[in-house]
């Protein structure tokens, strides 16, 4: 088991029965509120580690929250808590030149993360992932996962203060 690998199973099982009491929470608030169809959960297949894909599963809700499903998937090795953003199999970064981001586990959170996010055009979250494909360490990865709660703050505190407009938050 590589230190990466062991980093995403023990940090993700260790924030997975820290969270767990919000995870509880979070599910009965998005069943009260989603009365229709679908259920708590959202489904999207997306292109795993060498292209196999997986359905990747996050809460019906707009906010950070939406991604705590994920921890599942970091847990059962699908997706690492840092890594590329997660795509689907049909995306123009699977195929070609890009497609060496498919050589790693797609991520929670990344340099993409912490950069700016939806506020970076579509070619600089590319650059980035394929920056981190080609020089991630477990110390890039540590020092990632340190800027990424105050990074989402920033963007919640920002979007805040921003009257009328609301995004979305996108975790992965």
């Amino acid at each position: 088991m590589t230190a990466k690998r062991a980093l995403d199973l023990f940090g993700g099982l260790a924030l997975l029965a820290l969270l767990s009491p919000l995870l509880a929470a979070v599910t009965l608030s998005v069943a009260l509120a989603t009365a229709g169809p679908g259920g708590v959960l959202r489904r999207r297949t997306v292109a795993g580690r060498h292209g196999q894909p997986f359905t990747m599963v996050t809460f019906r809700t707009k906010s950070p929250l939406a991604a705590l499903p994920l921890l599942a998937h970091v847990v059962r090795g699908q997706m690492s808590l840092v890594g590329p953003c997660p795509l689907t199999p049909g995306h123009r970064e699977c195929v070609g030149e890009s497609r060496r981001r498919l050589s790693v586990r797609p991520g929670m959170t990344g340099l993409w993360q912490i950069s700016g996010r939806s506020e970076l055009p579509w070619e600089e979250r590319e650059l980035l992932d394929l920056h981190y494909v080609d020089h991630h360490w477990l110390g890039m990865d540590l020092a990632i996962l340190a800027r990424t709660l105050p990074a989402v703050r920033r963007r919640r505190a920002a979007s805040g203060s921003t009257a009328g407009r609301t995004r979305p938050a996108r975790l992965a």
